[in-house]
């Protein structure tokens, strides 16, 4: 199959089903982050793998596209696009930390296409540190290399000894971005307040699963209080001694979790 001009994409599908799982990493990775997904997930679904703009190998796509300025609304409508062009007219989507936020976005703006959402590392408010963080960049994102940045949020996000491999992991992937990208990205969070607000406020008729890391300092609190007013349609699965990237550093309990759900929201 000849592929169209949308961001980068892998499939493994699944002759046994015509259910599909999505996979949506955060800033900085790829979706190579999912290793310890696939071979569990693509016994029992079809599964489609992103690589959001300027991640992965998607940097040499869509250049058109990167020029302009980036938005929630724009990079969900980035994965919307790939589905319509493999005809997936419904999928469970399976999102880490920023990719949570993408999800979440396209539910809102498409909820017809969106079977479940499982939302790792979610973030749903930023708090103190995060908006310290968030200051720091802005005021240093033209002057210090982009590299030094992503070592400092990586450290601060994920700050424990257990957190080392997902630390390392994503900023290994965060160097194949460029200074440009990076910038476009962090130019995000001047928008990242209100959407999250709304996100607090409304809640969708979607089958929602959060799965956080009980480490995770900076996100758990928010998606506790959230859960407990959006009680209809989310749940909460706290993992132990887990930092922010669930997904690799609690892969077998992760899987477990997240496949027993899905199948729930068929």
């Amino acid at each position: 199959m000849q592929k169209k001009e949308v961001i980068n994409y892998t499939i493994y599908e699944n002759k046994n089903t015509n259910q599909w799982v999505t996979f949506v990493h955060g800033a900085g990775g790829s979706s190579s982050i999912w290793f310890k997904q696939i071979r569990d997930f693509k016994k029992q679904y079809n599964v489609l793998l992103l690589d959001l703009r300027g991640h992965g190998e998607s940097k040499t796509t869509l250049k058109t596209a990167f020029r302009q300025k980036y938005t929630f609304s724009a990079l969900a409508n980035d994965i919307l696009e790939v589905l319509d062009f493999l005809k997936i007219q419904k999928s469970h989507f399976v999102g880490i930390s920023l990719g949570t936020i993408l999800i979440r976005q396209l539910a809102e703006m498409y909820p017809d296409r969106v079977q479940s959402m499982i939302l790792g590392g979610a973030i749903l408010k930023m708090n103190f540190r995060s908006q310290v963080l968030m200051r720091v960049g802005n005021v240093f994102k033209y002057v210090l290399p982009y590299l030094l940045l992503y070592k400092l949020f990586a450290f601060v996000i994920m700050p424990k000894k257990n957190h080392k491999q997902s630390r390392l992991l994503f900023i290994n992937e965060a160097k194949k971005l460029y200074q440009k990208e990076f910038i476009k990205w962090f130019k995000l969070t001047a928008e990242i307040n209100p959407i999250l607000k709304l996100f607090r406020q409304v809640e969708l008729n979607i089958p929602t699963l959060y799965v956080m890391g009980e480490e995770d300092y900076m996100f758990l609190p928010s998606v506790r209080k959230v859960v407990q007013s959006h009680y209809k349609s989310s749940q909460l699965i706290v993992l132990e001694n887990c930092g922010h990237v669930v997904n690799l550093e609690q892969p077998n309990a992760f899987n477990e979790t997240v496949l027993s759900f899905m199948k729930r929201a068929k």
